[in-house]
């Protein structure tokens, strides 16, 4: 019996990544939601203290929320905290970023015709952007720039883009994406672990000591946790981007990554708006045009990428040093590549038959977005690469 711990390690994390995520997504996207549906109370109608509430049905029941801006006069027996989901949504994260990327640096992460980094290279300096980007970020929220949540937003978003181009310029293009998840993923649960809890904290402990809290504390709180909630739908959008090659496989994949951030921030702008009662009519004027203009460059990408290499009629015969060359070493039923055990995603490319059944996908990793072989580790060429689209639109025949 063959037990392949890694896979399974693989398969193990990324349940609880995202078993983790949706509890915490869900958590956050209810609780701003209900934050921004409040309304003021009638006079005489609640407690001391109250500043907002909302009634809301669900589940066949009815349920009435109430916001104390700073606290009740008495703690409740049973205070529920949020907290765990986010620090297991970063370990499980992490955890993978570790065994896929770092582990196997040499396949995910390094691209030899980029930079000629050793894997322990490349494991310091993906590290090293998760420490500086959780800096840049938090010290920029305490600067005056905090004081003004959409200049802090403008500000952030270029030190992303930046940071986007820098290890794109390193990284292979996937493993550049996966970090810029990392990255903001990483500020998200720096938000509440060193601000939002410890914050809430000393609300509680001023509470306990009959003291009256600090108002600061809960408005500093509610602001990282409104950032999180515009961070959360670009983080969600670069943990399923592995699977789209035309993203990060583009000529510019960081004004690709800039365009579909920009796209799931203006969509989760017109939630929040919603939520307040407002129009959404130019938010969601701004969604669409992003993610046409998205669309519209990668389609026109390649289609300027699609030069025949010739007329002649090509056949299985003149493209299988191709696959020979690059491709059946990780592609094969006993793979030579020590870094897989058996062909990844099950696709095998040592014969006609099976690389015939994907030729589709075949085209958008190796000739649309050049993303395969992993970091070009075999230096296939554009003349190589050409040449492969050319016998597919032909019709990839015997």
């Amino acid at each position: 019996m063959h037990f392949d711990l890694t896979e399974w390690l693989n398969l193990g994390l990324r349940w609880l990544h995202l078993t983790a995520g949706i509890a915490w997504i869900g958590g956050s996207f209810h609780f701003v939601g209900l934050d921004l549906r409040l309304k003021k109370p009638k006079p005489g109608t609640a407690p001391e203290g109250v500043t907002g509430e909302d009634w809301a049905v669900h589940g066949g029941g009815f349920y009435h929320s109430q916001k104390y801006q700073t606290a009740p006069e008495a703690l409740p027996e049973v205070l529920h905290w949020t907290k765990w989901e986010s620090y297991f949504t970063w370990l499980s994260g992490f955890s993978l970023l570790v065994l896929v990327y770092y582990v196997g640096a040499r396949n995910f992460l390094v691209d030899p015709a980029k930079a000629n980094l050793s894997g322990e290279d490349a494991t310091i300096i993906g590290m090293s952007a998760l420490i500086v980007g959780w800096l840049f970020y938090d010290l920029a929220c305490k600067s005056p720039l905090g004081r003004d949540n959409r200049v802090l937003g403008a500000v952030w978003f270029a030190f992303l883009l930046g940071m986007a181009i820098f290890l794109n310029a390193i990284f292979n293009s996937r493993g550049a994406y996966l970090h810029i998840g990392a990255i903001v993923g990483s500020a998200m649960v720096g938000n509440v672990f060193f601000v939002i809890i410890p914050n809430q904290r000393k609300v509680v402990a001023a509470l306990k000591a009959g003291e009256e809290p600090n108002p600061a504390l809960g408005l500093a709180a509610k602001q990282r946790s409104l950032h999180n909630n515009y961070m959360t739908l670009p983080v969600l959008f670069i943990m399923i981007s592995h699977h789209y090659p035309m993203t990060y496989g583009a000529e510019r994949p960081w004004l690709v990554l800039a365009l579909l951030g920009g796209t799931g921030v203006a969509v989760r702008h017109v939630f929040n708006l919603r939520h307040l009662g407002r129009p959404t009519g130019g938010a969601i004027a701004l969604a669409v045009a992003l993610a046409l203009v998205s669309v519209t460059y990668v389609s026109a990408e390649k289609a300027g990428a699609a030069k025949p290499v010739s007329d002649a009629k090509l056949t299985y015969s003149d493209v299988e040093p191709i696959f020979a060359k690059h491709c059946i070493g990780c592609h094969a039923e006993h793979p030579t590549n020590e870094a897989f055990s058996e062909p990844p995603l099950g696709v095998e490319l040592d014969s006609y038959d099976h690389v015939h059944a994907v030729t589709d996908r075949i085209r958008r990793v190796a000739v649309d977005s050049q993303t395969m072989p992993l970091g070009n580790a075999t230096g296939m060429t554009d003349e190589e690469r050409r040449k492969l689209g050319a016998w597919i639109a032909q019709g990839a025949s015997q």
